[in-house]
């Protein structure tokens, strides 16, 4: 199956809750959504005494998102958020615009579902799995508290980027990452959660996320997919990205560490120089085109969901859709031609 979609609620949405950007994304004629979770506030509070017994899934006034807990003389975090909250326990509680409680978040995911329309998330922009610093581990956080919204959602996978590889080697970037990332897939296996932590390659030399290393997070370990944003391969490698078989090369290479799953991918123009990303533009702009792509996509029967990153959204989105389908009606055509010709 073929899903466009954008990365966040349509630009033209009236209104600007993730109920509102659904049922536009729907009405638009698309089938994706990615949310963005891109601003996150925290509040810290004891637990109420009426919520004791409770498990946090259960308070409807809160997105209660982490549980802490004194263990010898430190409080510290409880990963299993289907244990009951225990007196002196301390809530962190999230405000992050998605939505305000787990019935809420449980009720847009089974909307979106019964629209068809498919959710995912992305995580804050600035992430950093690399350094040894705390925004390493609040890094970590942000993607754990993203699976927990996305299990909620029904959406089975959050993107997320890994950060500047700084003052380390490339090497020693991988390591590091394998182990945090590592200790998040140990936590989703432990949770028996569904969702899948999606590695999104960079654009730029100084930015971890080259093809080859997003392939080998995935081999190496469970529950972690590489997510492709052609944009940023295109501009990475100097426009790679010209012909059906350079995306059918990609998308096969992909496709090897998938086991079956669809391909999750982003997609818009880009301005680049020396091998780094610029800007991401609108698709009509640059040298990045998405015919080929399109081409690719019906020559192999891919199962895709394209997500428009452009600054157009939803526009490039039923733009991307519009290029596929006249190029299959034409296909269609061709072929009926043949059809009466031979009888």
């Amino acid at each position: 199956m073929i899903r466009f979609g954008p990365a966040g609620i349509p630009l033209s949405c009236k209104g600007r809750t993730l109920k509102d950007g659904i049922e536009d994304v729907h009405n638009l004629g698309l089938n994706a959504l990615e949310v963005q979770l891109l601003r996150t506030n925290m509040s810290e509070r004891p637990a109420d005494a009426d919520e004791v017994g409770k498990i946090p899934c259960e308070i409807e006034s809160e997105l209660i998102i982490d549980i802490l807990r004194l263990k010898g003389e430190k409080m510290e975090p409880v990963s299993d958020l289907d244990k009951p909250i225990k007196k002196g326990d301390t809530l962190i509680g999230l405000n992050c615009g998605v939505a305000r409680s787990y019935p809420e978040l449980k009720e847009l995911g089974s909307m979106a579902k019964e629209l068809d329309v498919k959710l995912s998330i992305h995580t804050p922009y600035y992430m950093d799995l690399i350094c040894n610093e705390d925004i390493c581990y609040r890094s970590m956080d942000a993607i754990r508290w993203a699976a927990i919204i996305a299990g909620q959602l029904q959406a089975e996978i959050v993107t997320t980027h890994i950060g500047l590889y700084g003052d380390v080697t490339q090497r020693t970037a991988l390591n590091r990452v394998k182990t945090r990332l590592g200790s998040l897939s140990k936590w989703i296996t432990k949770n028996e959660m569904k969702v899948k932590i999606g590695v999104e390659n960079s654009g730029r030399q100084e930015v971890f996320g080259s093809v080859g290393e997003i392939l080998s997070l995935s081999r190496s370990m469970k529950n972690i997919v590489p997510v492709i944003n052609f944009a940023r391969i295109h501009a990475r490698e100097s426009g790679s990205l010209r012909e059906p078989s350079d995306f059918e090369k990609l998308i096969n290479s992909v496709q090897s560490v998938m086991k079956g799953a669809p391909v999750y991918s982003h997609f818009s123009g880009v301005e680049h120089e020396t091998g780094n990303e610029k800007r991401l533009t609108p698709i009509k702009k640059g040298d990045l085109r998405f015919e080929p792509l399109a081409e690719c996509i019906l020559d192999n029967e891919y199962d895709i969901c394209v997500i428009s990153s452009s600054p157009l959204l939803e526009h490039d989105a039923m733009y991307m859709k519009v290029i596929l389908e006249r190029l299959l009606a034409k296909r269609m055509a061709k072929e009926v031609k043949v059809v009466k010709k031979g009888g």
